[in-house]
């Protein structure tokens, strides 16, 4: 090399170890430490306004507490009533023992309603119509009782709500863990390919492939920890969760938890404080998605909503 060339390049040293400085700063800040969040001086508040949030929600004229039934549809006629002999039993008392009939035919329902019984949809009376076509089901009314259709794969089936109910009336919401902010986490987001998908098993043993936008890591005490999140109508990100806890003090199945799609950084928050029970925790007539088996974490945690008692069979 000749002397000018040396000099050149002792001359734009500094300037080098300069860039590479920077350049590895970046990398260490896009790669920003996990693990406790920093949470606001009115935290425990605001993880309070979330839970009374939730038990009002729960306690709404059509929110689980009040879900009554589901009754699975046979294709053809299917009577339905109060009475004993009906192919659909709702509640006693609630409905004449002979109400009407659902007519079940390639995935399309019709109700005809009987003589001098008054069932509503949008507070107009109803005889005849149609109440699933395969994409719309609406509401339908008689006194305390509201129902819809819904299909969960080959099944199309009645879920029933009864709004009254003394049990959900009193409802003042599950036993819980306290508020620890040390389960607020921040966690890190790795995408996966546009139109990923994980297969999720319900209740009911049925198989569903749900959109899988990416995976959400987190640490605690200093262990790292996956969870695949799936997509939500809700406009956040869905987690269902099982931990150590199941075993002994929280809903054995798993719990539920939504979360915010990451920031611009790639970066959310995980708060267990607002881990919940799914339906099918306190509710005979649901048919709740269960953890993927990734999702099963070896790690207790002791926050959020433990197992209900004395709730099944509302």
């Amino acid at each position: 090399m000749k002397s000018h060339e040396v000099v050149s390049v002792m001359k734009f040293k500094p300037i080098l170890l300069f860039l590479f400085a920077v350049i590895i700063a970046a990398c260490n800040n896009s790669r920003q430490e996990l693990g406790p969040a920093p949470v606001s001086e009115n935290y425990e508040q605001e993880v309070q306004e979330w839970i009374d949030d939730r038990i009002e929600t729960l306690k709404e004229p059509t929110g689980w507490l009040r879900l009554a039934g589901m009754y699975v549809l046979e294709e053809g006629e299917n009577r339905f009533g109060s009475g004993e002999d009906q192919h659909v039993q709702f509640p006693e008392g609630t409905i004449a023992n002979e109400a009407g009939t659902f007519v079940l035919e390639d995935g399309i329902v019709e109700l005809i309603v009987e003589d001098g019984v008054e069932i509503t949809s949008n507070d107009e009376p109803v005889e005849q119509m149609t109440i699933y076509d395969g994409e719309n089901a609406p509401e339908l009314n008689h006194g305390s009782l509201v129902w819809h259709v819904i299909e969960r794969q080959d099944l199309i089936a009645i879920r029933l709500y009864n709004k009254e109910n003394q049990k959900a009336d009193q409802f003042d919401g599950f036993d819980r863990y306290d508020i620890d902010p040390d389960w607020h986490l921040k966690a890190r987001f790795e995408p996966n390919p546009e139109g990923a998908t994980i297969a999720v098993t319900n209740v009911l043993g049925q198989i569903d492939y749900v959109r899988n936008p990416g995976s959400v890591i987190f640490e605690k005490d200093g262990e790292t920890y996956t969870l695949e999140a799936l997509d939500s109508a809700s406009g956040r990100l869905f987690l269902i969760v099982g931990d150590e806890t199941n075993q002994t003090k929280t809903y054995q199945a798993g719990r539920f938890m939504y979360i915010d799609y990451p920031d611009e950084n790639g970066y959310t928050i995980v708060d267990f404080n607002t881990i919940y029970n799914p339906p099918c925790a306190y509710n005979l007539y649901t048919t709740c998605q269960l953890p993927p088996p990734s999702n099963r974490l070896d790690l207790a945690i002791t926050a959020g909503e433990l197992r209900p008692t004395d709730w099944e069979g509302l």
